[in-house]
């Protein structure tokens, strides 16, 4: 009689972790950005069909990496639980933090499972608040840990480089502009070192803009918005970086 093959629990959760890492590196990378007006989520994607970036409620969105199909699931999954706790207690009980928390319990539940693969996707939750001090932003990679991050965060393949970009150049108080132009940076830098120029096509771009009028603050930048505000940036870049000759 064989003897059965035995795995140190240790062993079995680093080989489940490593395994959710690899599908979420083979993702393009999302990056979320405050900015002067609320928060910018920037996404190098170029389908027009399968988002990214989505609304969750009101005052809150969802952006994610890895395997769609799974992400989608967690997506309908927190627009259900926001829609029914508005519904039975108030707006105003539906908060990022909240809807975190449930992430955090779906994600680390199947990551400890031993009877299902662990999803293979890393989200962010984000919620503006009525000023910049008031937003909030958390991320949840694989296992369902819940990090708290504020001005900047990065998600997917090449994270840990973009990340390292983002917090050497974000500052308070970017404009809209400003934030995308960092994002759109970021996102072009590649893994050896070199910058590609990612276009407006290439980009899916959304926004939780606290000035809107409407109770509902997520606002997708598509088409001419977003070319115009790629091509402000470039040109206020462009005239910094050569100043006309005095005499």
């Amino acid at each position: 009689m064989s003897t059965p093959f035995y795995v140190s629990p240790q062993q079995a959760m680093a080989d489940r972790a490593e395994y959710a890492r690899k599908g979420i590196a083979r993702g393009r990378s999302v990056v979320v950005l405050q900015y002067t007006d609320g928060i910018v989520f920037v996404a190098e994607n170029p389908s027009r069909a399968l988002h990214k970036v989505s609304e969750i409620y009101d005052r809150i969105a969802f952006a994610a990496v890895g395997k769609y199909n799974e992400f989608e699931n967690l997506r309908i999954g927190g627009v259900r639980y926001a829609d029914l706790r508005g519904y039975t207690y108030d707006r105003e009980d539906v908060t990022a933090r909240g809807l975190a928390n449930v992430y955090a319990q779906t994600l680390g539940t199947i990551f400890s499972s031993v009877g299902e693969k662990p999803y293979e996707v890393e989200l962010i939750v984000a919620e503006v608040g009525a000023a910049p001090e008031d937003d909030q932003i958390y991320r949840l990679p694989h296992d369902g840990s819940i990090v708290d991050e504020h001005g900047a965060v990065a998600v997917g393949g090449n994270s840990d480089q973009i990340g390292s970009y983002l917090d050497q150049r974000h500052r308070d108080g970017m404009t809209l502009a400003e934030a995308l132009a960092l994002a759109v940076e970021s996102l072009g830098r590649d893994n050896n070192g070199s910058d590609r120029q990612l276009t407006a096509e290439q980009l899916e771009v959304a926004v939780l803009d606290r000035t809107r009028p409407q109770q509902r603050k997520f606002k997708r930048i598509l088409g001419r918005q977003l070319s115009r505000l790629l091509e402000t940036e470039s040109a206020a870049t462009t005239e910094t970086d050569d100043p006309s000759d005095e005499d």
